[in-house]
């Protein structure tokens, strides 16, 4: 369940844990500061680096930085008690970095002194299993670490040892195993990074952090990576692209594919990639727990590689999903973030999947005689059959086992007769410690509603659909039951569960993290793409980009270019979309004013990154996006709405159950008759959906970093 207090330590820290890379916990102790200057200032420093938040650190190893020192003067860090001086190596800068291992469970003291100056940090550390702050885990939890050659493992942390192993690319582009990374094949590629080729070979570490399987990959430097020694020569660029895939399913299982490390794009510019199983949201669906995730990996590459100067998310579908909410809710993970065709939440995307269901089963049945155009308007894609595709892809999330994966054994999953107890794999089950359990069903409580939303009502008033299809649509679309199961009634929220998604940001509504985050949308048209209807639609990108300006009153910091379902205009936008980020976020880091961060974010914008699009041929077209445009990328690319926006909900899309008014048939531009008015008043017994007011329980999300 949802936990009213916020996570251990000052939820200011939380707030900007990506601020913290300097930050630091200083205790003034009796002489603890310079005598010769009584400054404060002046103080010995200690900070923890490979997580910036010293309250969550895991993994019994933690990267901390010394700062303050004065030149000649002796200094000794201390661990529990035990002297760990010598680990620590002096940096261009003067400070002192050093890898503190062997942490104990639970509380631990570094203290490090230097004369008469004394100071102390308490670290927090967590198991390498996790959980740090996502709560209780799922078990059943099914091991799949033989997907990736390593050791079969056992519930319920599938832990397996860590390994190494090598790559080269070839020069046809393949990314081969090379046992002796000291003598790659004559096939292999070359690679330059600061002016200096090399071989193009990649060290890649896989493990396992939070259950999860983790994979990360950086150049190969000609020898074991260190944490604390990086010359100038190192083939790292001191930069991290953590990419995230796509799908949206209930867990329960580790997962036997990441993000991708091994990508050419990064590699080759000499950034580190890292990703895991869980940061897969087909394998989980929880943006917390890929938060979770994604933060510890992020330190065990750091505490292996180095400080990382800033992180870039990169992922499409469930991938940008995971970007946006964690942006928000656990601002720091990620300083900017690249989503390709893009959702805002989970919980948004439920919505067109259950809507897409309903209408695609009333289409099938009482509606078979609806027309194709009118299909079409109540619909509101660009594609007619785009609801259909979301029917085929992603409806079986909403059932109790539809979606099951090969890795939870059919007898172990539950049936309504026979096994009440078992596994369920619905996409929900990734929410259970936000939004807490029915207990009538012992199902994750519900946040799916359709209560007085007016299906086609948009497609009503422009004469597409006439008053009798509109009262037959409304009459018997129905909706879910708890099981997924279609039911002749209409489907009603659980009211905890409302509060509870938008008091943890599971519904995001961009109010937190993302107003200061760097954001290129980069959106590749699937809209209408032959006879191939796809689900990931253009007007999810301007959903979120209302909900920026609804919370933060701009939406400066979110940048949306579309290109075409070409490899080739989408390879060129995609390496357009790392540089400007690249060059966004080193502006941001060499900003000397001390505006805030979120004005910073607005200030260095590079000059050249805008709204537009690539065209099939030519340059990139840069020009202002917005839903209802008419510019040349509207022309190429059309906008289209969907179940809900034809429904009359806006743009932002953060109602989850509307507020609830009379219907008044004077509203309507058409006249219904006597019959017509009893189906219509039968339909909607309490009302119709008021968009004119906020939602049950609607409200922005308290504050980032939330534990359970």
């Amino acid at each position: 369940m949802l936990e009213s207090r916020r996570p251990a330590g000052p939820p200011a820290r939380r707030v900007a844990w990506a601020l913290l890379a300097t930050a630091v916990v200083t205790i003034g102790l009796t002489g603890a500061i310079s005598a010769s200057s009584g400054d404060p200032a002046d103080a010995l420093r200690l900070s923890t680096v490979s997580n910036p938040d010293p309250d969550l650190v895991s993994g019994g190893d933690v990267l901390v930085r010394v700062t303050n020192l004065d030149a000649g003067e002796p200094l000794a860090v201390h661990s529990n008690g035990e002297d760990v001086t010598e680990r620590f190596v002096e940096q261009p800068d003067g400070s002192l970095l050093g890898l503190v291992t062997g942490l104990d469970e639970g509380r631990n003291t570094i203290t490090a002194t230097s004369g008469m100056r004394h100071t102390a940090l308490t670290v927090t550390n967590h198991d390498r299993s996790g959980p740090v702050f996502s709560g209780e885990q799922q078990t059943p939890f099914y091991c799949e670490t033989a997907a990736f050659g390593l050791e079969p493992a056992e519930q319920p942390d599938c832990a397996a040892e860590t390994e190494v192993s090598y790559r080269y690319r070839t020069t046809d582009g393949a990314f081969p195993r090379l046992d002796d990374p000291d003598h790659p094949p004559d096939d292999v590629a070359t690679v330059t990074v600061d002016g200096r080729e090399r071989p193009y070979v990649v060290r890649v570490e896989i493990g396992t952090i939070n259950r999860a399987v983790y994979e990360t990959a950086v150049l190969y430097d000609g020898g074991d990576p260190s944490p604390t020694d990086q010359d100038d020569g190192t083939a790292w660029n001191g930069r991290l692209v953590y990419t995230f895939g796509g799908g949206c399913n209930g867990g329960r299982h580790q997962g036997v594919a990441t993000g991708g490390v091994l990508e050419d794009l990064f590699l080759s510019r000499g950034y580190g990639v890292a990703s895991s199983t869980l940061n897969v949201l087909e394998t989980n669906c929880g943006p917390v727990v890929s938060a979770e995730t994604a933060m510890m990996v992020k330190e065990r590459f750091a505490e292996v590689n180095g400080p990382i100067r800033h992180t870039i998310g990169w992922g499409g579908s469930g991938g940008a999903i995971q970007q946006y909410t964690i942006a928000d809710a656990y601002p720091g993970i990620l300083d900017g973030i690249v989503p390709g065709i893009s959702y805002p939440d989970p919980l948004t995307v439920m919505t067109p999947i259950a809507d897409c269901g309903l209408l695609t089963a009333f289409f099938a049945g009482p509606g078979a005689d609806f027309t194709t155009e009118e299909r079409h308007a109540v619909t509101g894609y660009v594609t007619g059959n785009t609801c259909a595709s979301w029917t085929t892809s992603f409806l079986s999330r909403l059932s109790a086992t539809g979606s099951c994966p090969d890795a939870i054994p059919e007898q172990e999953r539950w049936d309504e007769h026979t096994n009440q107890d078992g596994v369920r794999c619905g996409a929900a089950e990734q929410w259970a410690n936000q939004l807490g359990r029915d207990p009538a069903t012992g199902f994750v409580r519900s946040t799916l509603d359709n209560t007085g939303v007016q299906y086609g009502l948009a497609a009503l008033e422009s004469g597409a659909l006439s008053a009798e299809r509109f009262v037959r649509l409304n009459a018997g679309i129905g909706g879910y039951d708890a099981h997924g199961e279609r039911v002749p009634e209409r489907m009603s929220a659980d009211r905890e569960a409302l509060r509870a998604a938008y008091a943890g940001g599971l519904l995001n509504t961009a109010g937190l993290g993302l107003r200061s985050t760097p954001i290129i949308d980069q959106r590749t048209y699937l809209d209408r793409s032959g006879s191939i209807a796809d689900i990931h639609t253009l007007e999810m990108s301007f959903v979120l980009r209302e909900r920026l300006l609804a919370a933060n009153g701009t939406a400066d910091n979110q940048v949306i270019i579309v290109n075409p379902p070409d490899p080739a205009r989408e390879a060129e936008a995609k390496a357009y979309a790392l540089d400007a980020m690249e060059r966004w976020l080193t502006a941001i880091a060499a900003d000397p004013s001390d505006r805030g961060r979120a004005a910073k974010v607005a200030a260095n914008k590079p000059a050249d990154l805008a709204d537009g699009c690539y065209p099939p041929s030519g340059e990139r077209i840069t020009e202002p996006l917005t839903h209802d445009g008419d510019g040349r990328c509207a022309q190429l690319y059309p906008i289209g709405a969907n179940p809900r926006l034809v429904a009359g909900a806006d743009l932002a899309m953060t109602t989850l159950t509307c507020e609830l008014r009379p219907i008044d048939f004077a509203d309507y531009p058409v006249r219904f008759t006597t019959e017509q008015q009893e189906r219509l008043l039968t339909a909607f017994p309490d009302g119709v959906c008021d968009h004119s007011r906020p939602g049950v329980a609607e409200r922005p999300a308290e504050h980032a970093w939330r534990s359970y």
